[in-house]
């Protein structure tokens, strides 16, 4: 399995940054990546400086948002969609891009991932990838809001 460094993944979407403005060719996970980065054009200043992101404590901005994190959840939720796992993600946001767009409801399953992955750390237990699908089934047949369970 492979497990970037936060350094791989930094080098990657800069890279793959870089060969957008150069039209350089792209394998298929730096295109997928491409479109997602395209979609964020508030980012591009901060993916066009290597050396910047390298070393850039997003942790000590709470305020700012970490691109290199949101942007690795698109590629993750594309990644979950294309092979249905958790099984019934595909599903549940296609249904819920009936309701949004794909890149809104990418931001309305980041939530239901972000809580997943929260309560897993908090207790100890693996990822609950069934409550994950839940809660973007629910996002997806509700007025749309996201409310996290106590």
């Amino acid at each position: 399995m492979f497990n970037p460094s936060q350094a791989d993944v930094r080098l990657f979407f800069c890279g793959v940054r870089a060969k957008m403005i150069s039209g350089a060719p792209m394998e298929a996970i730096e295109t997928l990546a491409s479109l997602w980065i395209d979609e964020h054009p508030e980012y591009f200043a901060e993916l066009s400086d290597v050396d910047a992101a390298l070393v850039r404590n997003y942790d000590a901005e709470p305020e700012r948002t970490n691109p290199f994190l949101h942007l690795s959840m698109h590629l993750s939720i594309s990644e979950q969609c294309s092979v249905d796992s958790p099984r019934g993600i595909r599903q549940a946001v296609e249904l819920l891009t009936k309701k949004r767009d794909l890149h809104d409801a990418h931001h309305a399953t980041m939530e239901c991932l972000g809580q997943m992955l929260w309560e897993s750390q908090r207790s100890g237990r693996p990822p609950d990838g069934e409550a994950y699908v839940a809660g973007v089934q629910r996002l997806a047949t509700s007025d749309g809001s996201f409310k996290s369970s106590p």
